[in-house]
């Protein structure tokens, strides 16, 4: 089995995403340890593991619907009037820490919806070489809502109500997270779930 880059498109590789980068190691521009992640992931074999980085299982990682750069990711900033007052939409990058959850490291958010009137916003994950350039609402801090993805089941699949640990396939700590499913829609890539009440 191939080793895959774990989904974070860091552009610490000179691509702009994972897919590129697979796309330029196939072409024979990069090699797979261009990749900062695969020296520490131990190549195909920390993909078999399936631990973190502290040596936690998890039960399935969230990867992105097809088509999609991330999971979805629904944030509240901790001052939501700023959506409103700064007039932030969709396509728009929004910088900020999930210190609701606890995480270290600020994240580079492409806004999918912005809803006025409570604040919340549903976001992909783009990384910091996505915005390189791009004009930014930095909103500092928010709460982590949710998850929206594709589980890809590892232990056990998600199952509706429980508390169950997951990895978020873009995570750049390559943490467990834990949080209750409350949505799991079976289709035709697999199931399209919801995890929110988010902790590290």
């Amino acid at each position: 089995m191939a080793w895959h880059p774990p989904g974070k498109n860091c552009g610490l590789c000179g691509a702009k995403t994972c897919r590129a980068f697979l796309e330029m190691v196939a072409s024979g521009e990069r090699s797979y340890p261009d990749c900062p992640f695969y020296q520490e992931m131990g190549g195909e074999q920390a993909a078999q593991d399936h631990r973190d980085i502290l040596g936690n299982a998890y039960d399935f990682v969230l990867d992105p619907v097809p088509g999609e750069p991330s999971a979805r990711k629904i944030v509240l900033p901790f001052r939501p009037d700023l959506v409103e007052r700064w007039g932030i939409a969709e396509g728009e990058i929004v910088l900020g820490r999930p210190m609701g959850a606890g995480c270290p490291v600020q994240h580079v958010l492409r806004v999918i919806d912005a809803n006025p009137v409570t604040g919340v916003l549903t976001t992909h994950v783009v990384g910091p070489a996505f915005s390189r350039g791009a004009t930014c609402h930095d909103v500092q801090a928010y709460h982590m809502i949710g998850f929206e993805g594709i589980a890809r089941t590892v232990r056990r699949p998600p199952t509706f109500g429980m508390r169950q640990r997951f990895l978020p396939g873009f995570c750049m700590m390559a943490l467990t997270h834990t949080g209750v499913t409350n949505m799991v829609i079976e289709r035709p890539e697999g199931l399209l779930i919801r995890v929110e009440d988010i902790r590290l």
